[in-house]
């Protein structure tokens, strides 16, 4: 049973820009002064890091029209590299990247709710285990109960086919690009400007810029979803190149202007004080009901993500395994809504315990950061590897800047995983304990695929018989 071509080029679009604007743009530039001090380096940040996600969007593009299979990556790094580094890949994300970042949404979305609900940021209990902030006890609020409902909801309607969640990620997108839209233009025409302040006594170091740009990453990410459901995108060798470019561009523009709004009405000393960045600058612009529409903006644009990050990301554990490396039930597709149903219920179960193990929101996206882009330049490096290896395969796309883009995008992403890790090493190390920790079950799945057919195969062999 093999999953259907339902996804045309508009849901491609939404599901990039869908996916990538969620939490992130409404809360890290908080982080990002924090750690950078001064206007001018954060809008340099964001545009480093837009130009360092387009480089991989560009290479992306010419691996997902060359191999428009599920799991995107996946499938990138077994043909560059061997079934190992594919494996590893699902593995990560099933565990590390994806689970995490749906557990990050979910997350975001509860923080802005609890702007009506204040109850939900209230302790619920607590675990007698060492697991919170230096060691503590780990706390467990209401809102992540919440959270756990939410994901598992949309776990629930993506079950039922992948034009139900394609029709969703577009509808909701549209509604959130228009709000976004709207606070910009508020924020830029009825907000007023405070006095410049370019400067800072506050001296920048190497490991400020890094964690700075780890959170301007986070806002980005994303922007690779689309190549996870490549083989349900129509007509992929002309649209998957046109959703990853012309979707992380508009990202971009997206956020330097919603940035330029923000330092427009507050003061760097201003959003480094206030967390929830956009819903202070509709409080200063329009008052008490301006925050409250930012956050029910907020929660629209998490919910678009979340929902298109649980669509994207159940196609990768599926594609291992269809090729024996994964639990064999997790290749089973729906016979009706020919949807990978266990994957997606793997996957935002285990998201569902990452809320609750994993503590707050920048821990998770550090945890998340960290453990992506190791492979994120792996899979950027394939489109060299592949040239090399595989010349007769066919390319309808060819990385624009071929070999200089690709090779910007690795040497930063390794620069990014170095100095993470020295700046986050508690978060980090769980992220590369957990990728570690699927070596031995590589061996074991690839000593069962040799002796038996995997799961994908038995429907086909099946099916040739009764021929």
């Amino acid at each position: 049973m093999e999953l259907k071509r339902d996804l045309g080029l508009g849901a491609a679009i939404s599901i990039v820009i869908g996916t990538v604007i969620g939490s992130g743009i409404f809360l890290v530039p908080h982080d990002m002064i924090a750690r950078v001090h001064t206007l001018g380096m954060v809008f340099f940040i964001f545009v480093f890091g837009g130009l360092l996600s387009l480089a991989g969007a560009l290479s992306y593009a010419e691996l997902g029209a060359a191999l428009p299979e599920a799991g995107g990556e996946y499938a990138y790094l077994r043909e560059a590299y061997g079934p190992f580094w594919g494996f590893l890949y699902s593995w990560t994300q099933m565990w590390v990247a994806k689970s995490g970042s749906i557990a990050t949404l979910a997350t975001g979305f509860f923080l802005y709710l609890a702007n009506f609900f204040p109850f939900l940021e209230k302790i619920l209990g607590k675990i007698p285990l060492p697991l919170g902030p230096s060691g503590t006890p780990l706390e467990i609020k209401y809102g992540q109960i919440f959270a756990i409902i939410l994901i598992l909801g949309l776990g629930g309607l993506n079950y039922f086919g992948v034009k139900i969640g394609g029709d969703v990620q577009t509808a909701v997108t549209i509604v959130k690009v228009a709000l976004f839209c709207a606070i910009i233009v508020m924020g830029l025409l009825l907000g007023k400007a405070h006095e410049p302040t370019l400067t800072s006594s506050i001296p920048l170091t190497s490991a400020g810029f890094f964690a700075a740009l780890v959170a301007a990453l986070w806002a980005y990410d994303g922007w690779n979803n689309i190549s996870m459901v490549a083989s349900e995108v129509r007509e992929p060798q002309r649209n998957l190149p046109v959703a990853l470019i012309g979707g992380t561009l508009a990202v971009m523009a997206i956020y330097l202007c919603a940035n330029w709004a923000y330092f427009h009405v507050l003061t760097p000393e201003q959003v480094g004080a206030n967390p929830r960045v956009a819903a202070e600058m509709m409080r200063r612009v329009v008052g008490e009901w301006g925050a409250s529409a930012v956050s029910i903006a907020a929660m629209i644009s998490i919910f678009a993500a979340l929902n298109g990050s649980i669509l994207t990301g159940s196609r990768v554990p599926y594609a291992a395994a269809r090729d024996g490396l994964f639990f064999r039930a997790i290749a089973w597709v729906h016979p009706e809504f020919r949807t990978p149903g266990i994957s997606i219920i793997s996957l935002t179960v285990w998201a569902s315990v990452l809320i609750v193990l994993s503590g707050g929101y920048k821990e998770l996206f550090t945890y998340v950061i960290f453990a992506s882009w190791i492979l994120y330049g792996m899979a950027t490096a394939a489109v060299i590897v592949l040239r090399r290896k595989r010349p007769d395969l066919p390319r309808p796309y060819r990385t624009l800047g071929y070999p200089f883009v690709p090779l910007l995008f690795v040497s930063v992403a390794a620069l990014l995983v170095i100095s993470t890790l020295l700046d986050s090493p508690s978060e980090s190390l769980k992220g590369l304990v957990i990728v570690l920790a699927g070596v031995p079950f590589y061996y074991y799945w690839k000593s069962r695929s040799t002796r038996q057919p995997t799961a994908s195969n038995v429907p086909i062999q099946a099916s040739n018989r009764r021929k």
